[in-house]
């Protein structure tokens, strides 16, 4: 047996039912579509949550909640990552973007705690966690905080 041999199991799949015209087809009159109505006709098509004419659950369910214009989204470095950085030295957010560990050029960055580092790193980011700013002052390095990006 080989890929060109495949079959299905005997009886495991079921031919479409074929909507025959006239009473010769078994299925004259209605086509199985039953009397009248909105999906007897054709070209009928109604919205995955229609329900008839009842109150659609999206309109039955409360609004809750919303959403604040303001939030700002860090994208997040931990030290860890700053000590595989190759160029010892200054960071900035545009060499971050350069080895990947950022996805976005123009969006906050925000350095945390996780990890050791060990080499005295000047970084520059938008903000810093307190663990993050300790583990590089502690290994020698600065710290400074940029002014806040826009979007």
């Amino acid at each position: 047996m080989d890929l060109g041999n495949l079959q299905y199991a005997p009886r495991s799949r079921k031919n479409r039912k074929r909507l025959g015209i006239g009473e010769g087809s078994g299925h004259g009159g209605t086509s199985t579509k039953g009397h009248k109505g909105q999906l007897s006709r054709a070209g009928t098509k109604t919205n995955p949550w229609f329900e008839g004419g009842q109150m659609p659950l999206q309109r039955r369910l409360p609004k809750r909640g919303f959403t604040n214009i303001f939030r700002v989204e860090y994208q997040t470095v931990n030290v860890e990552s700053l000590e595989k950085l190759s160029n010892a030295g200054e960071v900035t957010p545009a060499v971050l973007y350069e080895s990947g560990l950022i996805g976005k050029k123009n969006h906050p960055v925000k350095i945390l705690g996780n990890g050791e580092l060990k080499k005295a790193l000047t970084v520059q980011a938008h903000a810093f966690s307190k663990s993050a700013q300790e583990k590089i002052e502690k290994a020698g390095g600065k710290t400074a905080v940029l002014a806040a990006a826009t979007k």
